[in-house]
């Protein structure tokens, strides 16, 4: 049986990877307004598009990748957002995970001396170990050099799962165990960055019921599973049962709507809220 320290690593990997796989559709997100329903899953390339384009997601994934690099948020320059609580997970989840590393850095990674015989934390010639930023004399408000930051998010969350897990023999010539209680550390930073993501994006799973009533039998409301943002498991359902006219399948006994018929309950829903009164 493994133990709660193994059970916390393994959280704590699992979180960061979690993030790093989302980071370029939330990133994305930024520069897209925010979507008029939050009930409906939110995919960077459109919800119709994700379904019809499925089997197309690792070639899209290698595509967003490339298009996002790995500079991070504080040094780039980019236009006004369109979707500032996106732009605000990201720069909190950058600024934790980093702040995180840094902590992990201090603490674990062994002393390293350059060929000029300086000793220091971080060799920059030697990739596996994570360079902090430093600053002039005046405080952090001049800093000089933003160390292993400059590679962004996705390697930060890289070199802190390598810490979290520690179980690497290699590493010991680099770096000291990590100890439970700087592991347990991580781990809440990780999960908290995973949350902060995932919600930003809409991919926490919920059950929503709509203030509107049903568009089709005028009587029943409409009740949606986002489905954790997988917009295959996505399903909304009518409370009138079989007995309404909504040209969907039933379900369990109640209208369902799935996959583009999704988009078409939302569009009945938008034309029922912008008809004239009568």
């Amino acid at each position: 049986m493994s133990s709660p320290t193994t059970d916390v690593r393994t959280r704590a990997a699992a979180d960061l990877a979690a993030v790093r796989e989302q980071w370029g559709d939330l990133l994305a997100a930024i520069g897209e307004p925010p979507r008029r329903a939050d009930w409906m899953p939110y995919e960077r390339r459109g919800f119709l598009d994700q379904l019809a384009a499925a089997d197309r997601e690792d070639d899209d994934q290698a595509l967003a990748e490339v298009a996002v690099g790995r500079v991070p948020l504080i040094l780039r320059e980019h236009p006004a957002p369109a979707d500032l609580r996106a732009l605000d997970a990201a720069l909190d989840v950058e600024h934790a995970v980093f702040d995180m590393c840094d902590a992990v850095a201090e603490r674990v990674q062994l002393p390293t001396r350059d060929p000029r015989g300086t000793w220091s934390i971080g060799a920059p010639d030697d990739p596996r170990l994570w360079r902090l930023p430093t600053h002039r004399d005046a405080g952090p408000a001049t800093i000089t050099s933003t160390g292993s930051r400059v590679y962004g998010l996705h390697w930060a969350c890289v070199w802190l799962e390598g810490r979290a897990l520690d179980d690497d023999p290699a590493d010991r010539a680099l770096f000291a165990r990590t100890p439970a209680p700087l592991v347990d550390q991580i781990a809440d930073v990780a999960r908290t960055a995973r949350r902060r993501v995932e919600a930003a994006l809409g991919r926490q799973t919920r059950t929503i019921v709509l203030d509107d009533g049903c568009p089709f039998c005028k009587a029943g409301r409409i009740t949606v599973h986002n489905g954790g943002g997988d917009p295959r498991a996505a399903v909304a359902t009518c409370s009138t049962g079989p007995t309404c006219p909504a040209p969907v399948d039933t379900e369990r006994g109640r209208r369902a709507w799935r996959g583009p018929a999704l988009v078409g309950l939302l569009a009945a829903l938008e034309e029922e809220r912008t008809a004239p009164a009568a």
